[in-house]
């Protein structure tokens, strides 16, 4: 294949339907999450082949993450159905009307299992780009080796590799993922991750420092004041689209998506910067992860001055 492919933690998400603490009786939804996945579907929806690797229980959350990923398009024939431990379970519940609150029950999921025998050589050699994130090295020492291979076969085979930083305080300390995630931006061609994200690899959130490390881009991802980006020597930003914030979860996955989406295009760092920010805009205006990521034929709807089109 010639588009993207990623590897992580497919987990399943049970989001509380209304404001307020969990508790018995309140009405949820049910649905599954995962970043690297996330950015699959959002690649895909866009028209660009993608392929996910990674592990799921044998339970009914790890049928409907290969459900939701086979009707998005996304080859998941690098998924393992691991009977031997769970599918991970992320809890969402609104605390208050613009305050959200995530759990994460993922101690020992299948995903953590995922190990460098699960990957396929010739589907990372024949990608047009190998995406990771910081999330994956930190649930076991299996799942640090199997992204490490992924890269290292990436690299043999000239595949560019993108870095999200994507940092979680809950699996790992700054002192802890600092010497390994710096170690995968030094191998990686592009590094995207918020400012604090940014300084955890560089010692400041300067661009041109988490450069030094090696990747010849990096990108500032900054919420409503858009993104930045560092290549060639060059700065470029891009602001954020002006649109009604919904729901903030699933923002950045989906900034990385159009991204990357525009990277596998062949576009320039500015295009990929807007295709970003838009697709950000998307996720921010509708609820869920990945449910509101646009297809092609949709980009221009925001960009579009009326409110009700016919």
């Amino acid at each position: 294949m010639s588009g993207l492919v990623t590897l992580g933690e497919q987990l399943g998400q049970v989001t509380a339907g209304t404001e307020g603490p969990l508790r018995p009786g309140a009405a949820a939804q049910l649905s599954v999450c995962g970043a690297e996945a996330n950015v699959a579907i959002g690649v895909r929806r866009l028209g660009f082949a993608a392929a996910y690797v990674g592990r799921v229980g044998d339970d009914a959350f790890g049928r409907m993450a290969l459900d939701v990923l086979r009707g998005e398009g996304v080859d998941v024939t690098g998924v393992r159905v691991d009977p031997a431990a769970p599918t991970g379970l992320l809890l969402r519940s609104r605390r208050t009307a613009d305050r959200t609150v995530v759990e994460y029950l993922r101690s020992r999921s299948a995903g953590s299992r995922l190990t460098a025998a699960d990957l396929d050589e010739d589907v990372i050699a024949g990608a047009g780009l190998l995406h990771v994130t910081g999330i994956t090295p930190a649930l076991s020492p299996t799942a640090a080796k199997a992204v490490d291979v992924a890269v290292d076969i990436a690299r043999a085979a000239g595949v560019p590799v993108s870095l999200d930083v994507n940092y979680r305080a809950a699996l790992w300390s700054p002192d802890e993922a600092r010497p390994e995630l710096r170690r995968l931006a030094s191998r990686a061609d592009v590094v995207i991750g918020g400012p604090a994200e940014l300084a955890l690899l560089g010692g400041d959130e300067q661009l041109e420092h988490v450069a030094e490390l090696g990747p010849t881009e990096v990108v500032r991802t900054e919420g409503a004041s858009g993104a930045t980006a560092f290549a060639d020597g060059t700065t470029e930003h891009v602001a954020a689209h002006d649109v009604r914030v919904v729901d903030v979860v699933g923002a950045g996955d989906a900034f990385v998506a159009g991204y990357l989406a525009a990277r596998l295009d062949g576009r320039s760092v500015g295009e990929r910067l807007r295709l970003g920010v838009l697709l950000g805009a998307f996720a921010v205006g509708t609820w869920g992860d990945w449910e509101g990521l646009p297809r092609r034929d949709e980009l221009g709807l925001i960009e579009h001055g009326d409110e009700v089109l016919r």
